[in-house]
């Protein structure tokens, strides 16, 4: 298949960061998938990511977690855009974390930089600033803690099941509307 859209959601691979703040790329990937019923998730080593497919609507979708570490997500993201040769201005989607919104927020851009994000960081390294993105609100670390801890932490129940609602419902409604406006 070749995709229409590439959705590239930003994380660390591995267990011990699954549930963490930092995954919540990986995690609106999982309830895309969920959603719109994506096939099997596979490793694709020449695209530096874990994919699957879907289809929104009649738009073939592709999803990647790149299997990078967050701070080298750009490099994925290049792999991928070159290897379906797709322009990243209009069929690359990245869903990241942003700790400067609120808890559960989901804000859509086209374009943009990546303010103090490493992974939208390098991935504007390898593609500009160019591209559409959605970034999930985590809420603000409390004051006095090590940002990238808090970040690289497991959230309590009550947020990760605020989180979690948020991803189900306003992130798929979002990527949808993205996905089938952009189509038309």
């Amino acid at each position: 298949m070749k995709p229409t859209l590439i959705i590239v959601g930003l994380g660390n691979p591995g267990s011990s960061y699954e549930h963490t703040r930092h995954n919540a790329g990986f995690r609106a990937l999982d309830a895309l998938h969920a959603s719109f019923g994506g096939g099997e998730w596979k490793e694709k080593a020449k695209v530096l990511s874990v994919v699957s497919e879907i289809a929104i609507g009649e738009v073939p979708v592709l999803l990647a977690k790149p299997t990078t570490f967050m701070n080298r997500s750009g490099e994925a993201v290049s792999k991928l855009l070159n290897f379906y040769k797709a322009d990243p201005s209009f069929q690359l989607l990245v869903l990241s974390d942003d700790c400067d919104l609120k808890l559960g927020e989901i804000r859509f851009r086209n374009e943009g930089g990546p303010g103090t994000h490493n992974g939208l960081k390098s991935v504007v390294e390898h593609v500009g600033e160019m591209f559409p993105r959605i970034r999930i609100g985590l809420g603000n670390a409390p004051a006095g803690t090590d940002l990238a801890q808090w970040v690289l932490s497991v959230p309590q129940a009550a947020e990760r099941d605020q989180l979690e609602r948020a991803l189900k419902e306003d992130l798929t409604r979002t990527v949808k509307e993205h996905v089938l406006g952009s189509a038309s």
